[in-house]
This record gives structure tokens, sequence and C-alpha cells, in this order.
């Protein structure tokens, strides 16, 4: 169940990382695919509704981060 989950997930997030920055069809494709798989996956349905709800008010409009490393994060907080 976890395993088919995760690979859901991260084949969502890999579609996601192609893109430079997320239009609201983008986030709500991509969310509505990682609704189906919580609520596959057992989540109950408040949890899922909760959790779609937070990431799409925060993801909308946001640049696509491809990759992080040590130093950029270092030069992030200074």
């Amino acid at each position: 169940m976890f395993e088919n989950l995760s690979e859901r997930l991260s084949g969502v997030f890999d579609r996601l990382t192609k893109q430079g920055a997320l239009s609201e069809e983008d986030v709500k494709t991509a969310l509505r695919e990682v609704r189906v798989a919580l609520l596959e996956a057992d989540v109950s349905l408040p949890v899922a509704r909760d959790f779609i709800k937070t990431v799409e008010s925060r993801a909308t409009g946001q640049a696509v981060t491809k990759s992080v490393t040590p130093a950029s994060s270092r030069q992030d907080r200074a």
C-alpha cells in the first residue's frame, strides 16, 4: 500500500518539476492525482481534503525548486 502511494506521489512530483512555475491548472491536476492516491491508500476523506486544500492554497503561482544544495540553503538564510 505505501509503496503504491509512494510511486504515485513520485510520479506527480516528477511531472511538476518539469514546470518553471505552477499554474492554477497544474496544481489542480496534480492535486486530483494526489487525492485519488491518498484515498486509495485508505487515508480518511477529511484528512485528504484538508491536505489538498492547504497544498492548493500554497502551491499556485510558486516557482518549482528543481534541486536544493546545502550551499544554496545556507545562502537563503544569510
